[in-house]
């Protein structure tokens, strides 16, 4: 039977789509699930709901606009072979459709008709997207200086978008204030929508011949990704369908770098500006948690400065892909990876690309003006 699990204290509570937090306020998990192996796929789903099976809720009628599947593409990066994995080929175009997905299933299957999701952008646009796919009302919360074009969009689903004074902590105190009266879709705290993003895993090992690579290269700001790749791969071991985690390395904006900084035991970082924006988040939730992750995979993380990204920017726009510099941190670190390292010489290297530059319309004239 499926519980929710405080990883910190090991207390478990039941599989309840409204509780998003532990009694004492602690963030919660799914508790352990077993693995699924290739003949548990439903080859004929074209979504992530492929891999239901590993899915917790017993959803027969999940809310879906045809997440996950997305491109698995081999690329060069200077002389380095890689695969790029294109998150924006989701339907709100970033990686966060595959939480909410499963998140807003869970919700509408127990009646939910109005939801509140706190976010810088593409979290909130994609709730608002899956909301309006379940036919529930959605109000965000987002940070001021949210891109526009991300703005708009949430707005183009039908949803109440508020921006808040501040950056984004400031949006995140105001939702904590309103999800006491409103049942709460934050895609940091649901337990549920890192269900979604472990379907990443799955998928790259399904991509890959139901094999493992050896690295994944990924941004984190609240760390879903980390998470979710930890969840996915860890049980797929557990299960016997790999026989080792790949190494996650993690790249964050050198300006807002806390992961990076817990990961290596250093002082609080000062926190500035940066054209990553997807990224900046300050307190991660579940820092402790994501270091956790990384070191159980025998990865590594790096702070990137932002003349890097925005020659990552460009660099990605040379061979067609137009990632916005949230995304575009995940390719700059390939270089800084490899300097130190923990990139190795024929290694399998997948690298996350998050969210498409047509979501960062500013940002993106900004690199490119």
């Amino acid at each position: 039977m499926d519980v929710y699990l405080d990883p910190r204290s090991g207390r478990t509570y039941p599989l309840d789509a409204l509780r998003w937090q532990g009694d004492d306020g602690a963030p919660l998990v799914v508790g352990p699930r077993p693995g699924i192996g290739p003949k548990d796929i439903e080859t004929s789903t074209r979504s992530l709901w492929r891999y239901r099976a590993a899915l917790p809720g017993d959803v027969t009628r999940p809310v879906s606009l045809g997440e996950g599947c997305t491109p698995l593409i081999e690329g060069r990066w200077g002389e380095r072979e890689v695969h790029f994995k294109l998150e924006w080929f989701n339907p709100s175009g970033s990686f966060k459709d595959r939480g909410t997905s499963v998140m807003m299933s869970l919700l509408a299957r127990r009646g939910v008709r109005s939801v509140l999701e706190d976010s810088s952008g593409n979290g909130g646009s994609s709730v608002a997207a899956y909301s309006a796919a379940a036919g529930i009302r959605a109000r965000i919360l987002a940070p001021e200086g949210t891109s526009a074009a991300k703005v708009l969009q949430a707005r183009a689903y039908g949803a109440e978008v508020v921006l808040v004074p501040g950056g984004r902590a400031a949006a995140g105190e105001q939702a904590m204030r309103e999800a006491r009266t409103t049942a709460y879709a934050g895609h940091n705290w649901h337990p549920l929508f890192l269900e979604g993003t472990k379907t990443l895993a799955y998928e790259i090992w399904e991509d890959l011949g139901f094999a493992a690579p050896d690295v994944v290269v990924t941004v984190a700001g609240a760390g879903s990704i980390v998470l979710g790749c930890d969840l996915g791969f860890g049980e797929l071991l557990a299960a016997g369908h790999i026989d080792r985690r790949p190494r996650l390395l993690v790249a964050q904006p050198e300006r807002c770098a806390p992961i990076h900084a817990a990961f290596h035991g250093g002082p609080a970082v000062e926190v500035g500006p940066t054209i990553a924006e997807g990224t900046a988040i300050e307190s991660p939730i579940r820092l402790p948690e994501i270091v956790d992750a990384i070191r159980r995979s025998g990865g590594d993380t790096v702070a990137i400065p932002e003349d890097d990204i925005i020659g990552a920017t460009r660099r990605l726009a040379g061979i067609g892909l137009y990632a916005e510099p949230t995304s575009a941190s995940a390719a700059a670190a390939i270089d800084a990876f490899t300097a130190k390292g923990a990139i190795r010489p024929g290694d399998r290297v997948v690298v996350v690309l998050t969210g498409s530059g047509l979501k960062a319309a500013a940002a993106m004239a900004s690199v490119f003006t």
